[in-house]
């Protein structure tokens, strides 16, 4: 991180800075999808398992641990039995979430190019 003792500077482009690692928790193959699932709605775990087709339980369990590492997922537990559980976005995961739902916007309404694409390659 700058300090104004430290020389090294917050780039994503060093393989140093602390924001390449949260870059790649993010855009993971599990990450952006968590955080936008997450955006529509807090959910408890198998609600998202069942939201984001084809991830296993241990990679959800361990794509929530991670994000909630990086401060973006947050988790409820309630005191009931059995205990309830509820993840949802930490104000830094909402405004994350927000990017990344833009990202995936656009990437779903470019399929047609994309597959025009795939096809142009193939020939």
């Amino acid at each position: 991180m700058n300090t104004a003792n430290d020389e090294s500077v917050i780039s994503v482009f060093s393989k140093d800075c602390p924001s390449r690692r949260v870059l790649v928790d993010v855009t993971g193959r599990w990450g952006i999808l968590v955080l936008a699932a997450l955006h529509q709605q807090p959910c408890r775990f198998n609600v998202l398992r069942r939201r984001i087709e084809g991830i296993s339980e241990k990679m959800l369990s361990q794509t929530l641990l991670t994000l909630r590492r990086d401060g973006l997922v947050d988790r409820l537990v309630e005191g009931s039995i059995p205990p309830r559980v509820t993840y949802s976005l930490s104000a830094l995961g909402a405004a994350v979430a927000v990017r990344a739902i833009d990202l995936i916007s656009l990437l779903e309404s470019a399929v047609d190019q994309f597959e025009r694409s795939w096809d142009d390659f193939e020939d």
